[in-house]
């Protein structure tokens, strides 16, 4: 993501940006929702799904919007607050659902936060660098309930939101937390996870050593991994 701050006309980018980066503390705000004022602060002590949607109607946007009703009770068994985001009113936020409702039959379960003058995009910064589309990116932001920024991730506009990866994130950030452990290309609950590679010689040669006792196994001195005993809570 490029901060506007940064942009110059020789192309150089400056090191001392205030840039949203992961391990940062999510900046606090206080916006309007679909359920009444929303502060950030409060949701500390759970995660929380921040997302951004480029506008109200949106095809791509409503489709997103059902998906994450439709498994709310996954990312509620995760200790997970969904928070989405638009350009537009409160009041156009509350017609979108209502029309969502009157034609699908689903009621989104979770706060729609008005950003009508774009103060979150800068704050998270996403508003798009190309001004001719007066877009903001389509992001996601996984926060930790100590309020650090866990994960972003960016989609085009084009594409929409894959709900059950975000779970696969969540499932990860969490089994990480919990375990100190890692997770391979395509983890999921219930997989073998990464044990962190060694930083002695010592414990790279320990490791290798003492496979059976330790319940790991090794591929190579930096490469081990193990079933975690008690599995993953979500699965």
């Amino acid at each position: 993501m490029v901060h506007s701050n940064n942009l110059h006309t020789n192309n150089v980018t400056i090191g001392d940006c205030d840039c949203i980066t992961l391990g940062r503390i999510a900046p606090d705000f206080t916006a309007s929702s679909t359920e009444g004022p929303i502060t950030l602060s409060q949701y500390r002590g759970k995660w929380v799904v921040l997302f951004y949607e480029p506008g109200d109607f949106s095809p791509t946007a409503t489709s997103e919007l059902i998906s994450f009703t439709q498994l709310h009770s996954e990312f509620e068994k995760r200790n997970v607050q969904l928070i989405g985001v638009t350009i537009d009113s409160n009041l156009a936020d509350i017609e979108w659902l209502v029309d969502i409702f009157q034609h699908t039959g689903v009621k989104v379960t979770f706060p729609l936060i008005s950003d009508r003058n774009a103060e979150i995009a800068r704050l998270y910064d996403i508003v798009s660098p190309d001004r001719i589309y007066e877009v903001t990116v389509r992001d996601v932001f996984i926060i930790s309930p100590t309020q650090h920024i866990r994960a972003i991730i960016s989609y085009p506009i084009s594409c929409g939101l894959n709900i059950y990866e975000l779970l696969r994130v969540i499932d990860s950030l969490q089994t990480t937390e919990q375990y100190n452990v890692y997770t391979p290309s395509n983890w999921v609950p219930g997989g073998p996870v990464i044990i962190p590679a060694p930083q002695t010689f010592e414990e790279a040669f320990q490791k290798l050593n003492n496979q059976n006792e330790l319940g790991i196994t090794c591929n190579m001195w930096y490469y081990c991994y193990q079933y975690l005993s008690s599995g993953n809570s979500n699965t």
